[in-house]
């Protein structure tokens, strides 16, 4: 068992791959482990750069505009295999829009291009004639309090759903994954993929609590997170809600 009272974050790619202040669903990670009197250390990982696996506890992975998936995708393959078999023993990752999508079978770009994905979720997403664009809310599947979701939507991709990856949730606001079959996002394992930027972690905290403890576990530490104060996060939570049910 590994030191209890840390947790190592993985945050690839944070160069190209930050769109929409992505980034800040890593702070809101950090920062909700130092509340709990933890430490936290993010490890940032760009294109061919060393990493030690055995150190990591929680892979996050933001969004980036087409150029920005091209740069990077070539070593994200090549960094795939290392990465699943981890996913595959229980490490927790998020994933965002460009970033879900190469975890991926496969991304078509607008002008027709075919970027392989990691192949570790079992989706794929094609070329949109629309961009979806606006606040989301969506009805998590999820075991966590409440069951809704927000964020904002800004994505031409329309990602399809395979029998073993899971929707995240049901859309009641926005386009979700493809404006047709009502699902947003997806879980596989312990692996969730999101068009939900904005960031999506500050306005969900209990979304983030619930990658923290997935991480602990993944640790060895089996052990409830300590609730934190959550007033202001859950305001800006229930705003967008609240478009919703007018």
């Amino acid at each position: 068992m590994r030191d209890g009272r840390r947790v190592n974050i993985l945050h690839l790619y944070p160069q190209h791959m930050n769109l929409y202040g992505d980034r800040g669903n890593v702070l809101a990670l950090s920062q909700r482990v130092r509340w709990r009197e933890m430490a936290s250390t993010v490890i940032t990982r760009e294109a061919g750069e060393p990493l030690d696996w055995d150190a990591v506890d929680l892979v996050f992975i933001g969004g980036g505009e087409d150029t920005h998936q091209s740069r990077i995708a070539d070593d994200f393959l090549m960094v795939g295999p290392d990465l699943s078999r981890r996913l595959r023993d229980g490490l927790p990752m998020l994933a965002i829009c460009g970033g879900f999508q190469l975890m991926g079978k496969y991304y078509k770009t607008a002008d027709g291009q075919e970027l392989p994905g990691v192949g570790f979720l079992d989706v794929w997403t094609e070329p949109g004639n629309q961009r979806a664009i606006g606040d989301v809310v969506t009805e998590t599947l999820l075991p966590i309090e409440p069951p809704s979701l927000v964020g904002f939507e800004n994505h031409g991709g329309r990602t399809y759903l395979g029998d073993r990856a899971k929707p995240l949730g049901l859309v009641k606001l926005g386009r979700g994954n493809n404006g047709e079959d009502g699902t947003e996002g997806a879980v596989q394992d312990r692996v969730i993929g999101t068009y939900l930027h904005g960031s999506l972690l500050p306005k969900n905290p209990h979304l983030a609590d619930l990658l923290l403890s997935w991480a602990l576990q993944y640790r060895g530490v089996d052990q409830p997170l300590e609730p934190l104060p959550e007033d202001e996060e859950m305001d800006a939570h229930e705003t967008i809600v609240a478009r919703w049910r007018k």
